[in-house]
């Protein structure tokens, strides 16, 4: 039961995060030539929220980008969305190889114990190209 709630929550994080990422990249599509010398400045910080600033926009074409730990690297727009989208992709493969074992675990918790254990002799007993241990035939 542990198991499982620790997986939930950790593919939850994965996913407001991936979330922050998204909206990060997706807030990139306001910056252009027509936005040069408005009145506010859209400050990025993806592990908090968005924050506003007052200012006036004078470069849209570079951003502050918070790399982690308090780092901040300047990029162009085109940069930026691309980190984002690999940070997005990094986390979209993080959460798909953790919801097999958590379907697993739920698959186990509902009394399916037996599925389970024999994909894992299968693929055990495929891998080892052996049957050591297996009974082959009548006995």
């Amino acid at each position: 039961m542990a198991e499982i709630e620790f997986l939930t929550s950790s593919i939850g994080q994965l996913k407001v995060v991936q979330t922050k990422y998204v909206e990060a990249k997706d807030s990139l599509n306001v910056l252009n030539k027509n936005n040069k010398g408005d009145k506010y400045v859209l400050v990025l910080n993806i592990i908090f929220s968005k924050m506003y600033v007052p200012g006036t926009l004078n470069d849209v074409e570079h951003v502050l980008v918070d790399v982690g730990t308090g780092y901040y690297v300047e990029k162009n727009v085109e940069d930026s969305k691309s980190f984002f989208k690999r940070k997005i992709d990094f986390l979209t493969k993080q959460i798909e190889k953790i919801q097999p074992a958590l379907q697993e675990k739920h698959a186990m918790k509902q009394g399916k114990p037996t599925e389970v254990l024999f994909v894992y002799i299968s693929s055990h007993f495929n891998k080892n190209n052996h049957s050591q241990g297996f009974c082959h035939g009548k006995t």
